[in-house]
């Protein structure tokens, strides 16, 4: 919330931080509905496809309302708990790509989309035993699709979510010219973004801890070495990141250093139980190269106006960070050897973009059909705050500076 408000125009602030608070709620109560039967559990009963002799868990079959949370399993609660948190997270990412031209009603309805069907579909094949999983028993690659706190099934997917809404809604009034160039508009409060980069870190370790153990049965004593791995990853891809902008304009560009500093965590998460410390701050390195280029390739090269950065970030990044856990994770055991596991992280990787990027585009496509979901043009000119919530973030200051304010 933190990061999107800062890297966003004073005159959305608002807007965007009850957008963000609110998509939570929306993102909660649909789970609530109806994404948790269709995620379920690993291990409990489910509807599969035989193919080759072989079971291919699709789809959960679990019970609307959190049902399922009735007998004596104590793990449930705990998986639904943080589940929960994970859905909000995957909601909230979209809103930073999507940002200062996106209705407040359209991205409560696109929410529920996202965590009632989009989300626990592909959590399901990832964390509730579906086919994902199943690619080292059934297939021998590995130990199956691994991504321990969420790299792809909640950073990656959320950033083709907010990928499929720039397509959709296309760039902000202004952003770029007749011959196709990009006008900078930078971020009213980069200390909100920083700030949001500091918090977000302490809960990063949470959520990295939280999915090895209820997910992978990572011994407990493992998490120092998971909160060592994060931190570590996020640090060196910051202070790469601010390398890499120096050399290239100058100095260190402030948006980038923290969308470097998200990115690293973003990218710690999928093989932060599996690398050591080194491969860790490899990865971080990696991942601050990736996220300037990213963010200038995406903006000039292919017309993506994305505020937050949020496809470069989450998309990209969780992708590197799948890959990583290939090339660079002890994913052995006695019973699955490492040899494929860079196929199953491949064919991960293809799923969130060969099937979970079409599906968000889709179904926010026929959403616009019957509910339009970009802004009228007077209130993108005037501010979100002002025409969606009637008053502006910051009201004993001027906020509004740009040339049309002059007329």
């Amino acid at each position: 919330m933190l990061v999107n408000t800062g890297l966003g125009r004073s005159r959305n602030a608002a807007h965007m931080v009850l957008s963000s608070v609110a998509v939570c709620g929306v993102a909660v109560v649909a789970y609530f509905v109806c994404g948790l039967a269709v995620q379920s559990f690993a291990g409990a009963p489910a509807h599969s496809v035989m193919i080759q002799g072989k079971a291919w868990n699709l789809i959960g079959g679990g019970s609307f309302f959190f049902l399922d949370l009735r007998d004596e399993d104590v793990r449930k609660p705990v998986i639904a708990l943080f589940q929960m948190f994970c859905v909000m997270i995957a909601a909230i990412i979209p809103l930073g790509a999507a940002e200062e031209r996106w209705k407040l009603s359209a991205s409560f309805l696109s929410t529920a989309l996202l965590a009632g069907i989009v989300y626990p579909l592909f959590a399901h094949w990832v964390w509730g035993g579906g086919w994902l999983s199943q690619l080292g028993s059934n297939y021998g690659m590995g130990r199956g699709f691994l991504d321990a706190g969420g790299s792809g099934t909640i950073q990656c997917l959320g950033g083709v979510a907010g990928l499929a809404m720039t397509w959709l809604l296309g760039p902000r009034q202004g952003k770029y010219s007749s011959d196709g160039m990009p006008a900078a508009i930078p971020g009213h409060n980069i200390v909100y973004a920083l700030f949001g980069c500091a918090l977000a870190l302490v809960g990063w370790v949470a959520l990295n801890s939280a999915g090895a153990l209820l997910f992978y049965d990572v011994a407990a004593g493992h998490v120092a070495t998971i909160a060592i791995n994060t931190i570590l990853c996020c640090t060196f891809s910051l202070l790469c990141a601010g390398a890499i902008t120096r050399w290239r304009f100058g100095k260190p560009d402030a948006s980038l250093c923290a969308n470097g500093f998200i990115g690293g965590l973003v990218a710690s998460s999928a093989s932060c139980a599996w690398v050591s410390p080194t491969s860790a701050a490899f990865i971080g390195m990696v991942t601050g190269v990736i996220v300037p280029y990213a963010v200038e390739i995406f903006e000039l090269r292919l017309a993506v106006d994305d505020p937050g950065g949020s496809v470069s970030v989450h998309a990209l990044c969780g992708i590197w960070g799948l890959m990583a856990v290939a090339f660079l994770g002890n994913t052995r055991t006695a019973t699955a050897p490492a040899a494929g596991q860079w196929l199953s992280q491949l064919i991960g990787v293809a799923t969130l973009i060969g099937f979970v990027l079409p599906l968000c585009y889709g179904l926010n496509w026929l959403l616009d059909r019957f509910v339009p979901q970009r802004v009228a043009r007077d209130a993108e000119r005037y501010g979100l705050d002002i025409h969606e919530l009637g008053a502006g973030a910051y009201p004993d200051f001027v906020a509004h500076s740009d040339d049309y304010m002059q007329r």
